[in-house]
């Protein structure tokens, strides 16, 4: 229904459509200036009612009384790393792992009187497209600067330290066609942020000298990117591009491109007010608002902070460009950073935004990126030219535009398959010609909308700045009724439609690419893309090539459609404990079995009520770690056993039941989450496939390529090399990747066989059921792995994990250069010791290291990177490693030695103790109150729960309540207790202060500069001889 208040907005309400589980509130407001606004009402934000707005001071601050008595909550970002340091990264970079047990110290977990944060984003319809070709990169330029101060605000740090000070974070993107800025914030706040991000959007200052400091920012972050091999092929995307489409520009932008400009005589300041004149108005602007407080109060402050946007059309920029985006029938060969050979294939089809009730592109991506039987995938793995495949329009901007969808079509060749190329494309012209000749099918259709369907009526929540983002980019795209119900829309079969897209799909409209280690060196045609410098060519395919594609004589009979899905549950049904016993309405995970075979933790959900569950298992195997030779042979022995599995585990991926199979020393860790109807299923599969598994000739040889890729691969980026360097000398046993690589070469199948039976003849499981399963289910699930496994590994057996004691006063420094000899970009990661995570006052120190990384966090950023301008990574944060407490400041340059920038995190270290006595009262109260809020609050869903849980049983802890008893435990800190921790550990004065410095040298440093060091300071150089005087920690986990 819709009433018209005054003639300055408009309100609507239950216009959004909302899962049935969904117990926010939902509200549509029009200003009068064309700003639209979703107000968010989230009742757990309050729990025990919304404040009171008359005690809502003028900054939009709670007033102090209140404060006083509140246990809520607030989240931070910083989840815990997973336990082997894989990073689930983009596609190009998931083969860069840490090999290590190390979390960052966790700032949430479930406890009491659980809130969550109050969050705002707003998106504006304008982006990279309308940069103009005279300062290209100035959209994201202009995002940089809006944070730099404003008429009411004009302290540059002004926003960040208001959020920072009240356990809050923001951040913004710029994409082609809309940019967008978020934040987050302690509940009580949101009034007094919201006032100072609408500022953004109605007076910013664009300060002339703010503006040559971010322009080093800018060149920074482009610097993060320049050996990025999927950034370097979209840029030679765009670089290719036909002049005057709107693809063909930098979006990145880095200091040449805005520099260069103003050289040209273009006034830079002039240009971004214009671009923020033209396109920062109310028509163009999406903003959400999630709070506790009530839609009339939310709606309340959104007309009062946001009325003074200036006014503007709804009409978004048009950017549409007749004729073809790349020239046809070219194939583009791209000199790879890594060792990978990637083939990518990309088709131009019309902008399917009004579509998004049928997703036809959807329907084909599903079949063109099936890994099944009969699909491109599994015949292309049979042949042993792929080892894997994704397919479908990406959600970057540049992809999913107004302009046109990008379908393409990513293939991870082997060595064999780089050299059957065109032979790989007829393939996928094959498969196309079946779609066409088999037709759509209804029944597909069917099983796209039933997943869709059960994922919206049990949709996970997500982290509140996350959601609020994604709901503003929605409101760009769909009907306001449809903001969150576009993304899993499946209503309309259109068979039409679909083969009106497949008719697309011709090698006329198809770009190829193709990006290689082994780059064809002999053509002396040579080009240069060049904001990357990448080195490609540019070939015709020849006529006979086309015509054979365009028409395949025949498909070979291994190409088929897919069979039905079995893995798309049936039954919602949720589970209840039907019983009063106090045990079974516990807030922690029970042990319900401790046998030498198996140790078993089981937790109903009583929270989400959603049918899902989350099922872990630590699998210590025999001597997986012993020596680097099983080290190896084990993770050849998983990798080939997920290969094995593959068809199973992806048919269940797509319904929703998900799986991860990975390494933790001599533990392999197996996950199986999602849809609980059919897990008992999937768990019983994985294990039977896993007991008699005996690896094939040809996929050994895949897989073992694989994984020498992998391992050349390793520690190509600075931030995640210097991290694996430090770990490296922390760990009493690191088996070096190059080392890893050296014993691969020479392994064999017969070695293989050898080690499986041993391997898997004695194990120890410890696992973890939690969510919509009984226990009665739960134990079931237990004896799947009870029938298949029956030897017990005893527990003198398992690996000890253990960590170097560093001597009283130690000082350390490591030096190493980048291994990527382009690399730019230096690291100085400068870790301090501080005790073993254990005993009483274990968690006194950790809630210490967290309050003072919560102070210290907003002034290092503003001093070494916004004044500074060291470089775009500046950052600090406790590390839990294998249960040692430590502490870490690490940056990243590409323009300064490590000698330099360990100069000036030295000096900031040296000048905190200014820094903390000039805290106030009022101030310190805000972080330590903040800081509480994160630790007491609420898992946004069943997934983060049984993450916090699962570490805990990891780490052998078993402290399910560690976050709250962390919050109890801040209470009774004070400041002094603070600058006390910092002189202790931080001061090189003190003989606790015990450190570690890892300096990564880029290419364009010299390492000779490190020649003289201080007196205190011990160089590592034999890291080996190093270990050998050192002393160890005890282990714990």
């Amino acid at each position: 229904m819709v009433v018209e208040l005054s003639s300055s907005y408009s309100v609507a309400d239950d216009i959004v459509i909302k899962s049935p589980t969904d117990r926010r509130l939902y509200r549509i407001v029009h200003l009068s200036n064309g700003l639209c606004a979703l107000l968010v009402h989230d009742p757990e934000i309050f729990p025990e009612g919304p404040p009171d707005t008359s005690k809502i001071i003028e900054n939009g601050d709670v007033e102090e009384q209140e404060k006083q008595h509140e246990g809520d909550s607030d989240d931070d970002e910083g989840d815990s790393e997973d336990g082997d340091g894989d990073e689930d990264e983009d596609e190009e970079e998931d083969e860069d792992r840490e090999d290590e047990c190390e979390e960052m110290n966790e700032k949430k977990k479930s406890g009491v009187s659980l809130t969550k944060k109050a969050t705002a984003a707003m998106c504006v319809g304008m982006g990279s497209f309308s940069d103009p070709f005279n300062a290209q990169g100035l959209a994201h330029f202009l995002e940089h600067m809006l944070f730099m101060g404003s008429t009411k605000f004009p302290d540059e740090n002004e926003y960040d330290s208001y959020l920072s000070k009240r356990g809050g974070s923001s951040n913004a993107y710029t994409e082609t066609e809309h940019t967008c800025y978020h934040f987050e914030v302690k509940r009580e706040f949101l009034k007094g942020a919201l006032e100072r991000f609408s500022q953004f959007f109605i007076s910013p200052l664009v300060k002339v000298e703010a503006m040559e400091r971010e322009i080093l920012a800018v060149d920074s972050e482009f610097n993060q990117v320049l050996q990025n091999d999927a950034c370097r092929l979209q840029q030679l995307q765009c670089y290719t591009s036909s002049q005057g489409h709107p693809f063909n520009r930098f979006f990145w932008g880095n200091k040449k491109s805005l520099v260069d400009a103003m050289e040209r005589g273009v006034n830079l300041r002039e240009q971004i007010l214009h671009l923020y004149r033209e396109n920062y108005h109310g028509g163009l602007m999406k903003l959400v608002v999630i709070g506790g407080e009530s839609l009339d109060v939310l709606q309340n402050w959104v007309v009062e902070l946001f009325s003074d946007v200036r006014d503007g059309p709804r009409l978004k920029p048009d950017y549409q460009k007749e004729g073809p985006i790349w020239k046809a029938g070219r194939i583009y060969r791209l000199e790879a950073v890594k060792d990978v050979h990637i083939l990518n294939l990309t088709w131009t089809l019309p902008c399917l935004h009004n579509e998004y009730m049928a997703k036809p592109e959807d329907y084909l991506a599903h079949l063109m990126g099936h890994e099944g039987r009969g699909s491109l995938l599994f015949f292309l793995k049979a042949k042993g030219w792929a080892s894997s495949l994704s397919a479908g329009v990406g959600d970057e901007g540049m992809n999913r535009s107004s302009v046109a969808y990008i379908f393409g079509i990513s293939i991870h060749l082997t060595d064999s398959g780089l050299e059957k190329v065109y032979e790989v494309i007829g393939v996928v012209y094959q498969y196309l010609k079946l779609l066409r000749e088999a037709a759509p099918q209804e029944w597909i259709f069917k099983e796209l909308q039933d997943i869709g369907n059960m994922e919206f009526r049990f949709a996970e929540e997500q982290p509140q700045d996350d959601y609020a983002a994604e709901l503003a980019e929605n409101l760009l795209v769909y009907p306001e009724k449809h903001v969150i119900y576009g993304d899993f829309a499946y209503e309309l079969w259109d068979e039409k439609l679909i083969m009106h897209i497949l008719s697309f799909f011709t090698p006329e409209n198809m770009r190829v690419d193709t990006l290689s280690k082994s780059f064809y060196k002999q053509s002396l045609d040579f080009k240069y893309e060049p904001w990357f410098g990448s080195q490609y060519t540019e070939e015709e395919i020849l006529p006979t090539h086309l015509e054979l594609w365009r028409d395949p004589p025949e498909i070979d009979p291994a190409l088929h459609m897919p069979v039905k899905n079995d893995f798309i549950p049936r039954d919602f049904s949720i589970r209840s404990n039907g019983s009063s016993n106090n045990l079974a309405n516990t807030h922690f995970p029970r042990c319900i079995l401790d046998q030498p075979l198996i140790k078993f933790w089981y937790k109903l959900d009583e929270t989400f009520k959603l049918p899902r569950a989350n099922t872990y298992f630590l699998i210590t195997v025999k001597g997986g770690y012993a020596d680097v030779k099983r080290c190896v042979l084990t993770e050849l022995f998983v990798n080939l056993l997920k290969d094995d599995l593959n068809e199973v585990l992806y048919q269940a991926g797509v319904a929703k039941l998900e799986t991860s199979l990975s390494i933790i020393s001599d533990k392999i860790e197996l996950k199986v989450y999602g849809f609980n109807d059919k897990l008992p299923i999937l768990v019983s599969k994985i294990l039977t496939v896993a007991r008699k598994f005996c690896p094939t000739a040809d996929r050994f040889k895949v897989i073992k390529e694989d994984m020498e890729r992998a391992f050349r691969n390793a520690n190509m980026k600075p931030l995640s090399h210097s991290s694996y360097l430090r770990l490296q000398v922390l760990r009493e046993i690191f088996w070096d990747v190059d080392d890893k690589l050296a014993c691969l070469v020479y392994l064999s199948l017969a070695d293989l066989e050898a080690f499986i039976p041993e391997l898997l003849s004695q194990l120890h499981i410890e696992g973890l059921c939690h969510g919509n399963l009984t226990e009665e289910e739960a134990i079931n699930i237990m004896d799947i792995f009870r029938k298949n496994f029956t030897v017990p590994l005893p527990v003198e057996m398992w690996h000890e994990e253990r960590v170097i004691c560093f001597p009283s006063g130690a000082n350390f420094v490591r030096d190493v250069p980048v291994k990527n000899k382009l690399e730019t970009n230096s690291v100085v990661e400068l870790y301090f010791q501080i005790e073993q995570d254990v005993g009483v006052e274990a968690t006194r120190l950790r809630a210490l290291a967290d309050l003072f990384d919560d102070i210290i966090e907003e002034p290092l950023f503003d001093q070494l990177r916004t004044k500074e301008q060291l470089g775009y990574v500046v950052e600090c944060s406790p590390r839990i490693t294998y249960c040692v407490l430590g502490f870490c400041f690490c940056v990243q340059s590409s323009k300064y030695s490590p000698l330099y920038l360990q100069e000036r995190i030295d000096s900031f270290i040296d000048g905190l103790q200014e820094l903390l006595d000039k805290i106030d009262d009022e101030a310190f109260e805000n972080y330590r109150s903040g800081l509480i809020a994160k630790k007491l609050e609420k898992d946004p869903s069943l997934a983060y729960e049984t993450n916090h849980l699962w570490g805990q049983i990891v780490d052998k802890r078993y402290l399910f309540d560690m976050s709250a008893k962390e919050a109890e435990e801040l209470r009774s800190i004070k400041k002094s207790d603070v600058i006390d921790w910092y002189n202790r550990y931080l001061r090189l004065s003190s003989p606790k202060c015990r450190r570690l410095v890892i300096r990564l040298w880029g290419c364009n440093t010299n390492m000779q500069e490190n020649a003289t060091q201080g007196k205190s300071v011990k160089v590592i150089e034999e890291l080996a001889a190093f270990k050998t005087s050192a002393a160890f920690y005890p282990s714990l986990c």
